[in-house]
């Protein structure tokens, strides 16, 4: 009877260590941590937003500014979840990645907020984290320039436009409602 015991106790602690380990931030690879950012944005979790950033809690004042702010923005729009529709890179140079999400707030009414974003990436180790702006190279800024511009004639943005566009006809106000919630704050 011990031993079978054992092997039941055996396998909780291993069905527990596996499912904690999903528990976190992905930086195995660009769209990964990138991914991971706007979920823990979303879920309002600064700790994780950091260690996406730098792996650890630490930031400097202007990071922390951006971290701040770019909480209450996600706050602001109550979302239940995140969709998250595609993920992908726009390119690549030595150990920098600049990376797209489109992505949809799920909002409490069921309604989608769709919304693009575009980060830099860089690999330290056999990590990636996404870069702070303050970080960001005028070069990289003009690389990420020449991207985007190409990124704007894709399926995918022009996929992200439609849908937009009818969110904001299907709910005139909704930006300045937001906007709103954020001055208040």
């Amino acid at each position: 009877m011990k031993k079978k015991t054992r092997i039941i106790i055996l396998g909780i602690v291993l069905v527990l260590a596996m499912a904690m380990s999903g528990c976190g931030v992905n930086q195995k690879s660009p769209e990964g941590v990138v991914e991971s950012l706007i979920k823990e944005y979303v879920n309002g979790s600064e700790k994780k937003v950091k260690k996406c950033y730098s792996g650890g809690d630490d930031a400097n004042e202007f990071l922390q500014t951006e971290i701040d702010a770019t909480l209450q923005y996600f706050a602001a729009h109550n979302p239940t979840k995140v969709k998250v529709e595609e993920c992908d890179k726009l390119s690549e140079k030595d150990k920098y990645t600049y990376v797209y999400i489109y992505y949809n707030l799920v909002l409490e009414n069921s309604q989608e907020y769709p919304c693009v974003g575009t980060y830099m990436v860089e690999k330290n180790g056999s990590k990636y984290y996404v870069m702070p702006p303050s970080e960001i190279t005028d070069e990289l800024r003009t690389q990420a320039a020449t991207d985007y511009a190409k990124f704007m004639t894709t399926d995918t943005y022009k996929n992200y436009t439609k849908a937009y566009n009818v969110f904001v006809k299907k709910n005139p106000g909704y930006e300045e409602k937001i906007a709103n919630k954020l001055n208040a704050e």
